[in-house]
């Protein structure tokens, strides 16, 4: 007796297209990177900068000044 199971990744992308769902935008940083829900930021201010897209020096001089670590939501 065969069971035909299928790779949830190959459901996925005969029903969508993509092997991945999209992820929702959150905004621009200040430098200008694209920035999705769920990315890792530093806030200071008014102003939000990618984590990702951050040199070791340039994390600890905001985090001097007050950023604060979160999760785009």
């Amino acid at each position: 007796m065969a069971i035909d199971i299928e790779d949830p990744r190959i459901t996925r992308i005969n029903r969508t297209g993509y092997p991945e769902t999209e992820k929702e935008p959150y905004g621009e940083d200040f430098f200008g990177n694209e920035v999705f829900l769920g990315d890792e930021i530093l806030v200071l201010d008014d102003e939000f900068f990618l984590k990702e897209m951050l040199s070791t020096d340039a994390i600890e001089i905001l985090r001097h000044f007050g950023a604060i670590e979160i999760n785009a939501e």
